[in-house]
């Protein structure tokens, strides 16, 4: 197992990750807070769902926080008094008006669409603790920064907004009158990932779900299953476990495939496995087999279901289970359709792959930051493949160091959680990042962790292009170290008119697969125009089809992702009456309405199908 990255961010609250060991010290005494874990496949695991409704306390000026920029007050608002009429107390959780968890802020409250800042979340609870148990406190995501509180004790801090985490409470728990408290700072900051200004909704708060997890004393945190490349069907992996012996013994079982596997823990909390299965079925987007996985380990037993399949490069082609596939794709963000703010549902999920599969589409890139567990769940069942992000995105702080180590620390986090799905093929490490000798010795790092921490996936990002005229050329220099090159060009809406898009001709010095990873243009829906006429549906419509000319005739394209599947929330579309803080380049509006050019896509992606 590789472990997770140790959790550094907030440069200037880096005292606070001093290890407290297993266990917490009394509140009144404590000056250290554990860093988070984070438990694979926990959605599987038994669990006591916090969400809900949650009081709210909006804190602009941080006075719950306190005076010490580097740490809270455990008397401030994490202390969660209340208002008696005798103490003076100049808050109450009790009767602060509420949030529902999951959900962002900015969406729920007119009054909070356009803010930005400190945000304090507080419920009480009951939870019976277990004898011999261990206790977790899991938040599939809080953007940005989180601070987390249970019954007056700092138990973790967390930083990054689209990845989970999980706090262990074991020792803080009562068996009645539980509260938790969670301060959620979304502010941007130059030295984070990402950084100060994004084309997206900078939504706020606790968006994922939380809820509490027993698990024994010996529990399995992390494992993983996946096909050797080059080994017919031999499949490889370890599991891991937390507060086991070496040597002690532990099962896996594979019951559809009559596997029936013991091995034993290493002095690395390591079990390793490697069999060779009779009568597997691969995993791919026509048959998307998974196999239900069992593995024992003294009083821990945890299920997954679970695909196996390889991808590969061979010169400029992608080979999925050994086969040259083309990638139907389209991008998505992780916008709620119909109701807005931040997707995180499984109804999201259903409708958001529901329509790439409308599509025909057998793809998708969940930018520009890893996407609720859900989504790659139920591409694993669709057989969708996926593209998956972490937010290095535009300008940051390519020489900082707190900047490169939140990037690993995020893309850590993504593929620890993400690496047995099978619908997962792509790791990307950045969008549309300038060139600079800074960034692209930042970038290679994350490649190189990408790289090292799953070798059994392919690794991209989505560059610029240098247009040399009418010739497009792939020579950015990060290419060297990717297997597979994204591009970003949007001829036809910011560079040239659409009839353009067939003149141009590609170069690819790399000779390695390219993904078209964005192109397009913006409509209103129900705008109506000539096929110049910009916001139309019409002129989008055109240029989806000038692009599909152009790019049926470069040879080494390996899959396309127009930008995007349905219209989201971006603070830099300003237009009124047309975008409305809106960008309206989606194939679909945000209310669920199919543009001109969704057909077209359709239509193109059917006959490639066939």
């Amino acid at each position: 197992m590789r472990p997770l990255p140790f959790l550094f961010f907030l440069s200037r609250l880096a005292p606070l990750f001093i290890s407290a060991g297993p266990f917490l010290l009394p509140a009144s005494a404590q000056t250290t807070v554990q860093a988070p874990t984070l438990l694979v496949d926990i959605d599987h695991r038994p669990a006591v769902s916090l969400d809900g409704a949650w009081h709210y306390i909006v804190d602009p000026y941080r006075n719950g926080w306190g005076d010490d920029p580097d740490k809270p007050n455990l008397n401030g608002y994490a202390k969660n008094a209340h208002f008696n009429g005798t103490d003076l107390v100049e808050y109450d959780f009790a009767t602060s008006p509420v949030l529902q968890v999951p959900g962002d802020w900015n969406s729920q409250h007119d009054n909070l669409l356009l803010y930005e800042g400190l945000v304090w979340y507080e419920k009480d609870f009951s939870h019976q603790p277990k004898a011999g148990m261990r206790t977790f406190l899991h938040f599939g995501a809080a953007n940005h920064r989180a601070s987390v509180f249970v019954n007056d004790v700092h138990v973790c801090d967390h930083e990054g907004g689209f990845t989970p985490f999980d706090c262990e409470v074991t020792n803080v728990l009562k068996p009645e009158g539980n509260f938790v408290v969670v301060a959620v700072d979304d502010s941007r900051r130059p030295d984070t990932v990402p950084a100060m200004k994004t084309d997206w909704w900078n939504y706020g708060g606790l968006t994922r779900q939380v809820f509490l997890v027993d698990v024994p004393q010996s529990y399995v945190d992390d494992y993983s299953l996946q096909l050797r490349r080059g080994a017919g069907d031999q499949i490889e992996g370890y599991v891991h476990l937390v507060g086991s012996k070496a040597g002690s013994a532990l099962t896996l079982r594979i019951p559809e495939l009559n596997v029936d596997r013991e091995s034993t823990v290493g002095e690395d909390g390591n079990a390793k496995f490697s069999f060779a299965p009779q009568g597997l079925v691969r995993w791919a987007p026509d048959h998307p087999k998974l196999y239900r996985i069992q593995i024992k380990a003294g009083e821990d037993h945890l299920d997954d279901d679970i695909g196996f399949r390889t991808v590969e490069v061979e010169g400029d082609r992608i080979l999925l289970n050994g086969k040259p596939i083309f990638l139907r794709g389209i991008n998505t963000h992780a916008e709620a359709p119909y109701r807005g703010g931040r997707a995180w549902s499984q109804q999201d999920a259903d409708t958001l792959l529901g329509w790439v599969h409308e599509l025909h589409g057998n793809f998708v890139r969940l930018a520009h930051y890893p996407h609720d567990e859900h989504m790659t769940r139920e591409a694993d069942k669709l057989g969708i493949l996926v593209w998956s992000e972490v937010p290095t995105y535009w300008s940051i702080d390519w020489k900082g160091a707190h900047a490169l180590e939140s990037a690993k620390q995020q893309l850590s986090e993504n593929i620890r959680r993400d690496h047995n799905k099978a619908s997962v093929i792509l790791w990307s490490v950045s969008n549309e990042t300038p060139k600079s000798p800074e960034r692209l010795i930042f970038l290679k790092a994350l490649v190189d962790e990408a790289h090292a921490q799953d070798p059994t996936r392919l690794v991209t990002s989505a560059l610029l292009t240098h247009m040399d005229g009418k010739t497009a050329i792939l020579d950015d220099p990060l290419g060297a170290s990717l297997d597979v090159l994204g591009s970003n060009e949007y001829i036809g809406w910011y560079n040239g008119k659409p009839e353009d898009a067939p003149l141009y001709t590609w170069q690819n010095p790399y000779n390695k697969p390219l993904i078209m990873s964005e192109w397009g243009g913006g409509a209103k829906s129900g705008l109506h125009g000539e096929i110049n006429a910009r916001f139309s549906e019409e002129m989008q419509a055109e240029i989806f089809k000038q692009q599909l000319a152009m790019l049926s005739k470069i040879p080494f394209l390996a899959g396309t992702t127009p930008w995007v599947l349905m219209d989201f929330r971006s603070p830099t579309r300003q237009l009124p009456n047309i975008q409305d803080f809106y960008n309206r380049k989606g194939v679909i509006s945000n209310k669920g309405i199919k543009k001109k050019a969704f057909f077209v896509l359709q239509d193109y992606y059917a006959k490639l199908a066939h």
